[in-house]
C-alpha cells in the first residue's frame, strides 16, 4: 500500500507547491511510483508540471470532478515528463467543491474514499493542500498517513502554526487517529541572514527530532522552473535546488525504511 503525504500550511508563500512538485519529482527519479494530487484551486502544481489549466476542456477531468462524484480518479490521471510521476490536476472550479461537499455524508472523508482505488498502485501519493484550513485541507489530512509542514526561514515563520497544529490534532482525535508528522521542512533559507539562522534554531528547539535535516535554500533555478512547467530536476539537474529536493526525497525514504534506487 502506498503512503499518502499531505503538504500543508495555511500560510501562503511558504513553499508548499514547490515542495509538492519537487519532492514528487525527486521520488519519481529515484524510481518510486508517485501520484501528485493538486488539491489547491490555484492549480499551481498542475501548471508547474507543464499543464495549462486555462486550456482545459469541459470533458477534462480534475480533482474537482472526482470530489463531487462525477468521475472516478482513474479518469483524472495524467502522465508527466518523468516516467514514474503521475498527476491529478486541479482547476479553479475546485473553489466551489467545498460548498457542494457540505451536503455529502462523511464530507471530511470524500478525498480518502476517492484515493482508495489507487493507493495500492503507487509508492507515494503527495497532496498539495491549499493555503487555508477549509474542508478540502481537512479532507487531505483525513486521507493522509502523514503531513509535511513547510516553514519559511523568515520573520513570522511560526505565526499561525499553532492554528495548523490544532487542526491536525482535531483531525487526529476525530477523523484520522493514525495521522503522524512526516516532518517540518525549513524552506527559503538564506545563510547570509542572521534571522534565517535564528528561525532554524527556533524551529528545531520547538520541534526536536521532527525537523528534516535537509533545508531548502533560496535558489534562482528553483524559482524559475515553474514558469517553464518543469520540476527543477528537469530544468537544471545540477542546481542547488535540485540537490536539496533529492536530499529531502532520500530522507523521506530513509524515514520510511525504503532504499532509494541508484
Amino acid at each position: 500500500m502506498g503512503k499518502i503525504i499531505a503538504i500543508a500550511n495555511q500560510k501562503g508563500g511558504v513553499g508548499k507547491t514547490t515542495t509538492a512538485i519537487n519532492l514528487s519529482a525527486s521520488l519519481a527519479v529515484l524510481e518510486k511510483k508517485v501520484l501528485l494530487v493538486d488539491a489547491d484551486p490555484q492549480a499551481n502544481a498542475t501548471s508547474g508540471l507543464g499543464f495549462d489549466v486555462n486550456n482545459f476542456q469541459e470533458n477534462d477531468v480534475t480533482i474537482y470532478e472526482c470530489l463531487i462524484g462525477k468521475n472516478e480518479i482513474q479518469d483524472a490521471l495524467l502522465e508527466t515528463e518523468i516516467e514514474f510521476l503521475h498527476l491529478v490536476p486541479s482547476h479553479i472550479n475546485l473553489v466551489g467543491a467545498e460548498i457542494e461537499m457540505l451536503q455529502l455524508p462523511d464530507r471530511e472523508k470524500v478525498l480518502k474514499n476517492v484515493l482508495a482505488s489507487v493507493v495500492d498502485k503507487y509508492d507515494y501519493i503527495i497532496i498539495d493542500c491549499s493555503p487555508s484550513l477549509g474542508l478540502i485541507t481537512v479532507n487531505a489530512l483525513t486521507a493522509a498517513h502523514s503531513v509535511i509542514i513547510p516553514v519559511q526561514c523568515e520573520f513570522y515563520a511560526l505565526e499561525g502554526l499553532g492554528k495548523l497544529l490544532n487542526t491536525i490534532k482535531l483531525v487526529q482525535n476525530r477523523l484520522n487517529p493514525t495521522l503522524t508528522y512526516e516532518g517540518f521542512l525549513l524552506t527559503m533559507y538564506d545563510a547570509r541572514l542572521r534571522l534565517a539562522n535564528q528561525v532554524v534554531d527556533e524551529v528545531r528547539r520547538h520541534f526536536p527530532e521532527m525537523v528534516f535535516q535537509t533545508i531548502i535554500q533560496r535558489n534562482v533555478k528553483l524559482s524559475e522552473s515553474p514558469s517553464y512547467g518543469k520540476p527543477v530536476i528537469l530544468y537544471e539537474a545540477t542546481s542547488a535546488g535540485s540537490n536539496h529536493y533529492l536530499s529531502l526525497a532520500k530522507e523521506v525514504l530513509q524515514r520510511n525504511n525504503t532504499t532509494p534506487q541508484a
